[in-house]
């Protein structure tokens, strides 16, 4: 009989062989994105599970089996790294602790619901659950053709292969072993264990071979409550090691910059060991380390050659495999307990030889010249790592020879098949069959994939791919036609797709200058130049320069790139680049109204659009279009449907988190961004505020300093990191380090201009009124000093004397305005502060009436030591003050000032109040030693 096709349907099918968690991944990604385009496509998971979403690594049904990340790192959707722990929160609330290790099979349940949900969502998509085993595949004229164990047929526009590493390797166990029915050579084969867990009439040992995470799940299996009470478990290994384990209290992954490290094994060992010791000695543990060094394992790796990767196989990768796959605290405080008793003996040997007893059970000869008397044998080695060996006959057939070539090639030490990012390439080098793979199968070549983080990310990743690829989007022309998507000449497009007119070269430029401006790095306006450079009538590059010099104050002729843009936008320019062009030029005439109307209605019609979107958004780069704070946080939240996953999206997404107080949301955002770009530079402003604001000081600033160091070498804002850092050096109360990061990194001129104002004045007001004058304002209350022989701050007047007298005395934001009041109070200028209270009486500007004027007065009587007016005036506008913009902690600058007015103005009863508040929100050594002051007072009274 024919074989027959599961389904007919003309339109894009893609068959996914495998349904554990890379193939449950891949379909959710390919449902939600087809959803997105609201695009038609058939899904086909084939394998023979009962349900998707198990497979080896989560088909488990023992609840002391941990994932051994912590549920905050197990989010199905890249751009919701709080989605696990959301789903928990819903179906069980008193397990959803975002650090908490969750058993394996919750995390199973979790994907089921996932990919069920996905396929609710998308009307337009189906999916298809076909329970057998695949074991052949072969290209057709229209895609692929999956043969199945029951003699089906099943063919698609494409093929995703997620089988994972399916079998366990046992080639270690002598024949007679591997013959014993007292071996159980796969310990994750569905009841396997029982009948070892049941055993009450042999003997009552146990040997385990290997000692990774595979016999810690054992280990917690077999000495459970229904464990034999006079059972030994004997776990070998040729080294022994058993894994590390997870800080009881989870850090910041500490990312390296690897860019210098070099390409050989012996350089980048030498470098990774170095990072490693860094960290230690700044962190006082090497688990940051190892946890940052993994999000740059797949770059290291790929710069090594053959012979190196080989080397790193035979000498590097058992330690780094104890080092980086961590076990659970839990489970390491259980296994202690069990070494404690006697219970686990865990020892470096080999199996020799094996003898069946009488009585049921072996007697295994071990390497060390012992001989153990076991009931059982439990295989705990982990899969057979080549797949040339695995014996899996769908793998096999891919990996055969055929006229042609073969669809795939083996990868490294047979670790996987080769591919061109994810999409497979045939034994020709070639990657034109529309096959593509993920997770175990791609550890040849990326080493690292085969943990959730990295499997997720390869999911989207070739679930947008494959779209791309059997159902592309319509494609624009450079004359502006749209065509069909698998039309082959197109413009060329930026880093989110729009298309650009332009050539290739200059949009390479212009690109490359892009994404320097969306990492927040160095140079984006020299790549943006060399774009108008190598295309003169490229408009949007000309458009891009006016705005970076009007707006974040870049080198550069403004009003003459305008014209330029101007002159070619006319030329040649869609109407994207004609609406920015016109945007960009309201901007410079009047950014705060028709400019900012402008660009506002831009971003709704072009919400992909990245310069003006930067623009838009309030962040350290630009002041963004609006101060109301409810209004910038639905201007990111809308663009969710537009970025989805996007790093730079959940990075700006991180930022609006903390904003709104959100902080271990923002957390979550700020360290998935991270893991996908570890320089983006909003991400870790995100991540820095969080850090502060929850009291992290230490890891704070060390954390910091460190990226800045390395991943931020190019940061175009090392001054405002640099502030953060002297955030949290204030908040320790480490003056001295304060006042050395203050003239290396913040004092003029190496920060000038606006950032100077917001950023170095800012801080030296805020260092006076919280330290050098605190004891002094106690000086009438009866009180020991809290900063006996503490000298005062550096002056502000050569940060003022670097500053234009618009930006002071007539600022255009009330953010800018509120900045340049403290600044000029801090230098004891009364004259300047009454100049800069009359330019803001006179605003037409609201905010500045209703703000920054209240603001201004309370110091021209701070100034006058009119403490009561001062307290009046701060305490009517603190309610007020997000109106003018910028983050909780710049707008702190009020609050201290209020804490210091009222202990001035002999109320340390409502000054000790305040700082409580905000001891309560966080932790401040600070803060606490002058709260301790003012107690000290009460006390005595």
């Amino acid at each position: 009989m024919a074989a027959r096709e599961v389904t007919t349907c003309h339109r894009p099918r893609v068959v996914v062989v495998g349904a554990g968690a890379a193939g449950t991944l891949t379909a959710l990604h390919l449902l939600r994105t087809a959803g997105r385009r609201s695009t038609g496509i058939d899904v086909v998971l084939v394998d023979p599970a009962d349900r998707w979403g198990r497979g080896t690594a989560f088909g488990t049904p023992d609840a002391a089996h941990l994932l051994n990340v912590t549920a905050a790192g197990m989010s199905a959707l890249p751009e919701d790294p709080g989605h696990f722990v959301a789903w928990l929160d819903r179906e069980l609330p008193e397990a959803a602790d975002p650090y908490s290790f969750q058993p394996r099979h919750r995390f199973a349940l979790y994907l089921d619901d996932t990919l069920a949900d996905a396929r609710a969502a998308a009307p337009l998509a189906s999916l298809q659950h076909v329970r057998t085993q695949a074991t052949a595949v072969r290209r057709t004229a229209d895609g692929v053709a999956v043969r199945t164990a029951d003699g089906r047929e099943v063919t698609g526009s494409a093929l995703v292969v997620a089988t994972g590493l399916p079998s366990v390797g046992h080639a270690w166990a002598p024949q007679e072993l591997r013959d014993s029915a007292f071996f159980v050579a796969d310990p994750w084969a569905p009841g396997a264990l029982d009948v070892v867990r049941r055993d009450r009439s042999g003997p009552a040992d146990v040997l385990i071979v290997g000692t990774g995470l595979t016999m810690v799940d054992v280990v917690l299996s077999l000495s459970g409550r229904d464990a034999r009470p006079d059972r030994v478990l004997h776990a070998i290994s040729r080294s022994g090691r058993l894994p590390k384990a997870h800080l009881p209290v989870p850090r910041l992954a500490t990312i390296p910059d690897v860019s210098d490290w070099g390409s050989t094994l012996e350089e980048v060992r030498a470098a990774a060991l170095a990072h490693v010791e860094r960290v230690r000695e700044a962190t006082g543990d090497w688990r940051p380390a190892v946890d940052g060094l993994r999000f740059q394992v797949a770059t290291l790796w790929q710069r090594l050659s053959e012979e190196d990767r080989l080397e790193f196989l035979a000498r590097d990768a058992g330690a780094w495999g104890v080092a980086r796959h961590k076990m659970a605290s839990t489970s390491e405080e259980r296994l202690a307990a069990l070494t404690g008793q006697d219970r686990l003996l865990t020892t470096s040997a080999e199996v020799l030889q094996v003898e069946p007893l009488p009585r049921g059970g072996l007697e295994v000869t071990l390497s060390d010249g012992t001989t153990r008397e076991v009931g059982w044998v439990v295989n705990c080695t982990g899969p057979q790592g080549d797949v040339r060996l695995l014996g899996n006959p769908f793998l096999d057939d891919l990996l055969r020879p055929r006229p042609g070539a073969a669809l795939a090639t083996a990868a490294t030490a047979g670790m996987g098949v080769r591919t061109d990012d994810g999409r497979v390439l045939d034994g020709n080098g070639y990657s034109d069959a529309p096959i593509w793979t993920l997770g175990a199968l791609r550890r040849g070549e990326l080493w690292e994939s085969t943990a959730v983080p990295e499997i997720r990310s390869q999911a989207l990743a070739v679930a947008t791919q494959v779209l791309d690829a059997v159902a592309p989007l319509p494609r624009r022309l450079e004359d502006g036609r749209v065509v069909g998507g698998h039309h082959p000449v197109a413009r060329p497009r930026d880093p989110l797709g729009l298309p650009l007119s332009t050539t290739s070269e200059a949009a390479a430029a212009y690109n490359q200058g892009l994404e320097r401006l969306m990492l927040l790095q160095d140079g984006a306006e020299d790549k943006i130049r060399e774009a108008t450079e190598l295309d003169p009538t490229f408009a949007l590059a000309h458009a891009a320069l006016a705005m970076l010099g009007h707006e974040s104050g870049a080198r550069t002729d403004v009003a003459a790139s305008l014209t330029a843009a101007h002159e070619a936008v006319r030329r040649r320019g869609d109407d994207r680049e004609a609406s920015l062009v016109d945007v960009i030029t309201r901007r410079v005439q009047d950014v705060r109204r028709s400019g900012a109307q402008a660009l506002m209605s831009h971003v709704a019609t072009y919400p992909r659009d990245v310069l003006a979107v930067s623009a838009a958004v309030p962040t350290i780069a630009f002041s963004g279009v609006v101060d109301v704070q409810r209004e910038a946080w639905d201007l990111v939240e809308g663009l969710a449907p537009a970025y989805g996953d996007h790093w730079w999206y959940i990075s700006l997404l991180a930022f609006t988190r903390q904003d709104q107080g959100r902080s271990e949301e923002a957390g979550l955002l700020a360290e998935a961004a991270l893991s996908c770009e570890p320089s983006s530079g909003h991400a870790v402003h995100a991540l820095t505020h969080v850090m502060y604001e929850t009291g992290q000081h230490e890891a704070g600033r060390v954390w910091l300093d460190h990226w800045v160091r390395e991943s931020g070498r190019s940061a175009s804002h090392r001054a405002h990191f640099a502030w953060h850092s002297a955030l949290h050096d204030l908040a320790l109360g480490d003056l001295e380090a304060l006042r050395g990061r203050y003239y290396s990194q913040l004092a003029p001129p190496t920060v000038t201009g606006v950032r100077s104002l917001v950023d170095s004045a800012s801080l030296l007001w805020r260092w006076r009124v919280a330290v050098s004058d605190w004891d002094t304002a106690t000086s009438g209350l009866a009180v020991p000093p809290a900063f006996a022989g503490e000298t005062a701050p550096p002056p502000v007047a050569p940060v003022l004397t670097g500053l234009d007298d618009a930006l002071l005395l007539r600022p255009a934001t009330p953010f800018v305005a509120l900045h340049s009041a403290f600044a000029l109070a801090a230098d004891g200028d009364t004259a300047r502060l009454e100049l800069l209270r009359h330019h803001c009486a006179g605003s037409g500007e609201e905010v500045i009436q209703t703000v920054v004027v209240p603001v201004v007065e309370a110091l021209l009587a701070f100034g006058r030591e009119n403490w009561s007016r001062a307290v009046e005036l701060l305490r009517d506008v603190e309610p007020v003050l997000v109106r003018a913009g910028g983050s909780a902690a710049q707008r702190e600058i009020v609050e201290e000032t209020l804490i210091h007015a009222l202990t001035r103005a002999g109320r340390p009863d409502e000054a000790g109040e305040g700082l409580h508040r905000r001891l309560d929100r966080r932790t401040s050594p600070l803060d606490r030693r002058r709260a301790e002051s003012l107690q000290a007072r009460v006390t005595r009274v």
